[in-house]
């Protein structure tokens, strides 16, 4: 299982990753985002509210499409940069002379989540996260109790030719390791999530110039290995790359891991002898009745000691 933090990744790296300029959102990210809201399709529960994380970075256009799913829906955006949230605040808010910007509240820009939200959208970042573990925790902390995480990111098979490519020349890996979904899946549970599904797939990308292979890759991320090249290339390094990537690298792979889990509501600890307070009986009643399953969540923890 991954560790706390990744062994693969520099955390100050990742820092000046999460403080860099406010640009466009990748186009391979828009992609992800457009296929994970199809996703949303196997899940029943509406949301009344939702937060979209890091939203420049996952795909402003996904948001839209988001909105279009769920038109009554209010959702908090979070961007731990505040030229980041700016920008956000900024491309979200519809000019003046239209309608509809004075129909719907401006969107909410914030720095953390103010209240339990129903769902959590978070696109195509965790892979570039020194503290994964953490950020699940965050995310876990963000959701009320049956809300769902709706995430995904990058996996091992990404870049494995230019990774190839790289090992040839004899030079530092091109980029940090990328965690298994299976590893995922277990950071969820120990976090406090529930019933994680995970799935993924492969995207391949033809290029059709080096040049454009680079200017691709400097939209989707950075290398963030602890033992990359540190100082600044010259023009001859510049130009072996390009050579090597037009005869090896023009077509690009890409793993895409999707996941989701629900948030769970906590259990209550019941020992030999325990006092369970009357609030916390009907609670857990409550619960058992609006979930449908004819046991309450108290007896199934009572059930456990028996």
């Amino acid at each position: 299982m991954a560790h706390l933090s990744p062994p693969s990744v520099d955390p100050q790296a990742a820092l000046r990753w999460q403080c860099r300029p406010a640009v466009a959102s990748a186009w391979l990210h828009e992609e992800v985002a457009r296929r994970m809201q199809e996703r949303l399709d196997w899940i029943t529960c509406q949301p009344e509210n939702w937060v979209h994380w890091e939203p420049l970075n996952g795909g402003l256009e996904a948001h839209g499409l988001l909105n279009q799913r769920y038109p009554g829906a209010t959702c908090a955006l979070v961007e731990t940069n505040g030229a980041r949230a700016r920008h956000v605040e900024r491309t979200l808010t519809p000019p003046w002379w239209r309608v509809r910007r004075w129909l719907h509240a401006r969107p909410q820009v914030l720095a953390r989540v103010s209240q339990p939200a129903q769902m959590l959208w978070a696109n195509m970042n965790l892979h570039m996260s020194e503290q994964p573990q953490a950020l699940l925790q965050q995310w876990h902390q963000a959701l009320a109790v049956d809300g769902f995480l709706m995430f995904s990111c990058l996996g091992p098979d990404t870049l494995k030719e230019l990774r190839v490519l790289y090992q040839s020349l004899d030079w530092p890996a091109p980029s940090h390791e990328f965690t298994d979904m299976h590893d995922w899946g277990d950071m969820l549970i120990g976090v406090g999530f529930a019933e994680p599904v995970m799935d993924m797939e492969r995207i391949t990308l033809t290029f059709e110039s080096p040049q454009r292979v680079l200017q691709e890759l400097r939209g989707l991320g950075r290398n963030l290995h602890v033992g990359r090249f540190q100082a600044l290339r010259g023009r001859t390094w510049h130009a072996k790359l390009l050579d090597a990537i037009e005869k090896n690298a023009m077509q690009l792979t890409f793993e895409v891991v999707y996941g989701h889990a629900f948030k769970p509501a906590p259990k209550l600890a019941v020992q030999a002898q325990s006092e369970i307070t009357l609030d916390q009986m009907r609670a857990a009643l409550t619960r058992g009745k609006a979930a449908g399953g004819g046991r309450s969540d108290l007896r199934d923890s009572l059930n456990q000691h028996e």
